[in-house]
C-alpha cells in the first residue's frame, strides 16, 4: 500500500514546487534584509532625536510600519495586485509573489532590527560618542556588532515566517508548495501529495532555524 500511494505521487511536480518555494523564500529574504535592516536602524535612530520634527517623522513611520505588519498576507497580497503588476508585469507565479512576500516580511524585519538594536548596552554606545564617532561609525562599528546575535535570530525568524508566507500565495497563483498541497491535495482529494508538501515545509523550516541558531552561537559574545 505504500509503495502504491508512493508512486501516485509526482515527485517531479514536487521537485518544481520546491525549487519555486526556495527561489521565492532566496529572493524575499534578500529583499526583506536590504529593506527592512536599513527602516529598523532609521526607526531606532529617529526614536532617539529630540528634534520634533524628527520625532513627527518616526511617528508616521511607525504607525506606516504597524498597519503594513497588521494586515493578513493573503489580504495584502490580493490588495497590492495593481502594483504588483507595475513593479514585475504579472501578479502570479514567482515574480507575483515576491512584491507582496518583501512587503509583508520587511516592516516585521524592522522592528525586530530595531529592538535588537535597543538592547545594546548604552555605555557602549556613549563611549563611543566621547571619542568623538559620528552616528554612522556607531551604527557600523558598535550598534550593528553589538546587536549581530538577535539580528541574525530576527532575520531566522522573519524567514521562517516567509516560508508560511509563500505556502498562503498558492492561494492567489502564487507556485510552489502551497499551490501543489491546493491543486493536488485540496481540490483533487490526494492527500498523499499534502502530506508531501507539508513535510518538504517542515524540513525547510527546520533547516533554517538550524542555520540561524548556529549563526547566532558564532556571533553571540562570550
Amino acid at each position: 500500500m505504500f509503495a502504491e500511494l508512493w508512486n501516485e505521487i509526482s515527485w517531479s511536480e514536487v521537485s518544481k514546487a520546491s525549487t519555486e518555494t526556495l527561489s521565492m523564500l532566496g529572493f524575499s529574504v534578500l529583499f526583506t534584509l536590504l529593506l527592512g535592516l536599513p527602516l529598523g536602524i532609521f526607526l531606532y535612530l529617529t526614536s532617539r532625536s529630540k528634534a520634533v520634527w524628527v520625532q513627527i517623522i518616526h511617528n508616521v513611520l511607525s504607525v506606516v510600519v504597524n498597519i503594513l505588519r497588521s494586515v493578513p498576507f493573503i489580504i495584502l497580497m490580493i490588495a497590492i495586485i495593481p502594483l504588483t503588476k507595475t513593479l514585475v508585469g504579472t501578479s502570479i507565479g514567482i515574480k507575483g509573489t515576491i512584491p507582496a512576500l518583501v512587503l509583508a516580511a520587511a516592516p516585521f524585519f524592522a522592528r525586530l532590527v530595531e529592538t535588537s538594536l535597543r538592547e545594546v548596552d548604552r555605555g557602549v554606545i556613549e563611549a563611543a560618542q566621547a571619542m568623538g564617532a559620528s552616528t554612522w561609525q556607531i551604527v557600523r562599528k558598535v550598534l550593528l556588532p553589538e546587536a549581530m546575535p538577535g539580528l541574525i535570530a530576527g532575520l531566522t525568524i522573519t524567514a521562517v515566517t516567509l516560508v508560511s508566507y509563500t505556502a498562503m500565495s498558492g492561494f492567489v497563483g502564487g507556485g510552489g508548495l502551497g499551490d501543489l498541497a491546493i491543486r493536488y491535495g485540496y481540490l483533487r482529494y490526494e492527500a498523499t501529495v499534502m502530506v508531501v508538501a507539508i513535510i518538504v515545509l517542515v524540513l525547510m523550516v527546520q533547516a533554517l532555524q538550524w542555520i540561524g541558531d548556529a549563526f547566532v552561537k558564532r556571533y553571540t559574545r562570550k
